[in-house]
């Protein structure tokens, strides 16, 4: 019963789009309206501002943090963490209470992956911010992050006879990179045809 409790508790606080919540108490709007539409911090920052989109990646980090750290507190089963972060990026990209339309996840899988995964999580991040700041497209950086760190699990995973990462790892966050690719299907659209929006851009979607 306690690792459904613990899912389900997950899946709810990350269904809390704090990029929603800031701009309707801060600006009286509907943030899916406005930017390039995405409920995440990147727009947040294109529509309100570097104080609110700060507000909204650190809080989107927390609650995928806490999923993990709500699972390793209730149970020792290998896999709850996991499941646990996975629901809190079902609830960050599919919210129930807003009508499950929500953002990409990134933000929070980041969180999720920064206490289930740290190592390979960190070496997956120190890419993809560099190709942020050579290329100023934070989906790209998004996707290399989501892509690397699930193949730098694996690698630690069999260099270390299984002993830091578990197989529970290596599926969750292959999970997550799906989740992402399929949250950035008009990004990648846009990344192919040079239309995409970059870092610091003004213009909708």
């Amino acid at each position: 019963m306690l690792p459904f409790v613990a899912i389900v508790i997950s899946y709810l606080v990350g269904s809390i789009t704090f990029s929603i919540v800031i701009a309707k108490l801060f600006k009286g709007i509907d943030i899916r309206n406005h930017g390039s539409g995405n409920a995440g911090a990147t727009n947040t920052l294109r529509v309100l501002g570097i104080g609110p989109a700060i507000a909204v990646l650190a809080l989107d980090l927390l609650k995928g943090m806490g999923g993990v750290v709500l699972a390793r507190a209730l149970s020792d089963l290998e896999w709850l963490p996991v499941a646990c972060g996975l629901a809190a990026i079902v609830g960050h990209n599919w919210p129930i209470w807003f009508k499950f339309k929500g953002g990409k996840g990134i933000a929070t899988a980041i969180g999720v992956l920064s206490v289930l995964v740290f190592i390979p999580a960190l070496i997956a991040g120190i890419i993809a911010i560099a190709s942020i700041f050579i290329t100023r497209y934070v989906s790209l950086g998004s996707l290399i992050f989501t892509f690397l760190t699930p193949i730098f699990v694996t690698i630690f995973h069999f260099t270390q006879g299984g002993t830091q990462y578990s197989w529970a790892n290596v599926i969750g966050t292959v999970i997550i990179c799906i989740f992402a690719f399929i949250r950035h299907r008009s990004n990648i659209v846009k990344l192919w045809n040079g239309t995409e929006n970059k870092l610091g851009s003004k213009k909708g979607a």
